[in-house]
């Protein structure tokens, strides 16, 4: 089963019913590093266009203060003494800097990972460059430096004019594996044309085939071999590579050239060929700027990255873990690709935009997953109220699926909406409607506001999500706001303004309003079935 996690990654894997020993079949991380920077989200609409309403959906917040008890809570428990002796040594070093922070509150998670990887398994660890150096004597230590297997840099952008340095493009991946046996399937990129034209310029007398004549010795004495009915010895120190019944099959099939001096080459095809094995440097995979797979998150990695590493180290079917997931691109290329995955991320906002991306990507509701850590219960829900107002506000955003926008920083004033919801009237005209949550006491006061903001940004209707029931005063001001009436929709009318509170959404009631799928959209796409040409 598929599952999106909602919460804190650390204790989702030490949690032994979830994830038990050697679960999981690829590990692909991506942590956040970058000190005093916001992660920015930009939803798309559902016209396609990117939404003027940033989020701040990710702090990086890992500092000592917040880091410290982690530090010390792992070296007294840990029984791997290797990594706690690195730990140790990396605190004299590094004291209470943020990148101690950062490296305190990795190692567990490394050691989880570790735990939760099958012996066939393999992690890709995708970092910064200031911390790969770091993270790799950790990622050694954990894994055992028998068990790495390369740095992959990514160059993902092209030139940069950086002030007194050289251009930085590239990120670092750490590739490691549990064991020697594990999943490995070489990955291809095409040959270039200056390649096809300097190597693949013989052709075939009789099929006019493009080929190379490939060697047929290798290094060490040997014994001759018959060509063309006579004995011929291979060059001096050399023996010959196939044996005499496989040269008489490719002397029948035509497939053996002789140079000018007699020597004789295999025929390597052009067409035959797979293309070029991906090396350790990746050059051909750029971020991505446009198009539908933008979402406007400044770090998000391009699909075809994840589906070039899901490709090579896991098989259909397996088990693909992102701890990290953001804004879904494991998960989608997962997806995609045919495997099982699981996705987790601290902020309820990654996990709505992750359901958007699924939907809009495969068709609503085509792709079946297991949703967990998000509040079942009211009390639930008055307990993600206590802890954090902003993630109580985007779940509850998610029970009748708006889109959340919260203009600015996350902290700030209140702008009186929160979410939106579309629907149309006609091809290409939406209209919309406001969504405010309120996790405290609510007044009669709030009706008016709503309503007030209603008319100002030319909406058609309001929804006001309560945790505490309303007043008896406000439900009669929303039914003295009136109706409005859908041309569209068989000319029904609604409620201008309607009060939804959290213990009924989780029964199931939802907004009365006009359907909100687009009645003029194209039928999915064939991807969207699983039914779709695989590469390689």
């Amino acid at each position: 089963m598929n599952r999106l996690l909602f919460g804190d990654n650390l204790p989702w894997l030490r949690n032994r019913d979830a994830f038990p020993n050697e679960s999981v079949d690829l590990v692909y991380l991506d942590p956040p590093f970058n000190s005093n920077v916001d992660y920015n989200i930009l939803f798309r609409e559902q016209s396609g266009e990117v939404s003027p309403a940033q989020f701040h959906a990710f702090t990086d917040t890992w500092n000592w203060v917040d880091a410290e008890d982690t530090y010390r809570h792992f070296i007294q428990t840990c029984a791997l003494v290797d990594v706690v002796n690195i730990l140790e040594a990396f605190h004299v070093a590094l004291k209470t800097s943020p990148m101690m922070a950062y490296l305190a509150m990795m190692v567990p998670r490394l050691v989880e990972l570790h735990r939760v990887l099958k012996a066939t398994g393999s992690l890709y660890l995708h970092c910064d460059p200031t911390a790969s150096h770091y993270l790799k004597m950790l990622m050694d230590a954990v894994f055992g430096p028998a068990n790495f297997r390369n740095e992959v840099v990514w160059q993902r952008t092209g030139a940069h004019s950086d002030a007194q340095r050289w251009g930085r493009v590239s990120d670092t991946l750490l590739f490691y594996t549990k064991t020697d046996s594990y999943t490995w399937h070489t990955e291809y990129v095409p040959y270039d044309a200056e390649y096809i034209k300097e190597r693949y310029h013989y052709k075939d007398e009789k099929t006019g085939r493009l080929f190379w004549p490939n060697t047929m010795t290798a290094a060490g004495p040997g014994p001759s071999r018959r060509f063309r009915g006579k004995e011929m010895s291979p060059p001096p120190g050399t023996h010959w590579r196939f044996s005499q019944e496989n040269i008489d099959r490719m002397e029948a099939e035509g497939r053996i050239y002789y140079s000018e001096t007699g020597m004789p080459y295999v025929k390597s095809y052009l067409d035959e060929q797979k293309g070029k094995p991906v090396q350790n440097i990746w050059t051909d995979i750029r971020m991505t700027k446009s198009g539908e797979e933008r979402l406007g998150y400044p770090t998000q990695k391009p699909e075809a990255l994840l589906e070039r590493i899901i490709l090579a180290s896991s098989n259909e079917g397996d088990i693909v873990l992102d701890p990290f997931c953001g804004c879904g691109t494991t998960v989608v290329a997962a997806q995609r690709l045919r495997r099982q995955w699981t996705g987790i991320d601290i902020t309820y906002l990654a996990i709505n935009l992750i359901k958007r991306r699924l939907d809009s990507a495969f068709g609503k509701g085509a792709v079946s997953f297991q949703e967990m850590g998000q509040p079942v219960d009211l009390s639930g829900a008055k307990r993600l109220a206590e802890i954090d107002r902003f993630q109580f506000q985007t779940w509850a955003l998610s029970l009748i699926d708006a889109l959340p926008v919260i203009p600015g920083a996350r902290k700030g004033a209140d702008r009186g909406v929160d979410g939106l919801l579309y629907f149309y009237e006609a091809k290409d005209v939406r209209k919309k409607i406001l969504v405010q949550v309120k996790s405290g006491a609510v007044k009669r006061a709030d009706i008016a506001t709503l309503l007030g903001d209603v008319d100002n940004q030319k909406a058609v209707a309001g929804i006001l999500i309560t945790l505490d029931p309303p007043t008896e005063a406000m439900r009669k001001e929303a039914v003295d706001a009136g109706r409005y009436v859908s041309a569209l929709w068989k000319k029904k009318d609604y409620p201008k303004i309607q009060i939804l509170t959290i213990d009924h959404l989780l029964t199931g009631v939802r907004p009365d309003t006009p359907p909100l799928e687009d009645p003029f959209a194209k039928a999915p796409k064939a991807e969207a079935t699983g039914q779709i040409e695989l590469p390689h």
